[in-house]
């Protein structure tokens, strides 16, 4: 009997150890808050959010990342990769250019309005610019207060959606 609890103990123990890598280094559930992404994600949608990728490789242009607000804290943030290290980008006229190209447009108002972002701006080897695709109710890389994310500061990217049950499936750039 001694031996049975010390093999529960034991299996226990392995099994929250597992939980914790997983969670810490591979994947995570998280929610979506706010409407930044809409027509893509909505609040409330529970997803998947990749950790393990990004050890391997960086994020690519148009992949939804995750990354700390600028309060701190449980606050992430949710958004969208325009530009990438080493590019630059303007805002003119509601459209959005990277190294002078109009790129892909995902955003729910098809306009960009430049907000803090009044010029061009260089993007440093570790930075990238985010923009949510709900352009009209998105705090992102036009402001301030979030700017450039830097590489470091990405937790990890969007790659399914849970729940609601009916949208469920793979997120795909």
């Amino acid at each position: 009997m001694f031996k049975s609890i010390i093999r529960l103990l034991a299996t226990i123990l392995i099994t929250i150890a597992f939980a914790f890598l997983m969670i810490t280094y591979v994947g995570e559930r998280t929610k979506v808050s706010g409407h930044s992404m809409e027509l893509q994600l909505h609040d409330q949608d529970q997803v998947l959010l990749d950790k393990l990728t990004y050890r391997f490789r960086n994020p690519k242009r148009y992949e939804i990342i995750v990354f700390p607000g600028p309060e701190g804290g449980d606050q992430f943030f949710v958004k969208r990769v325009i530009a990438l290290p080493g590019e630059t980008v303007k805002i003119a006229k509601g459209k959005v250019y990277v190294n002078n190209k109009e790129v892909k447009d995902y955003s729910k108002d098809h306009t960009t309005d430049p907000c803090e972002l009044k010029s061009e701006l260089h993007l440093k080897s570790d930075e990238y610019f985010v923009l949510g695709d709900n352009r009209d109710n998105s705090n992102d890389s036009r402001y301030k207060e979030v700017g450039t994310v830097k590489r470091a500061e990405i937790t990890g990217r969007v790659v399914f959606r849970f729940y609601p049950w009916k949208s469920a499936g793979v997120i795909r750039p």
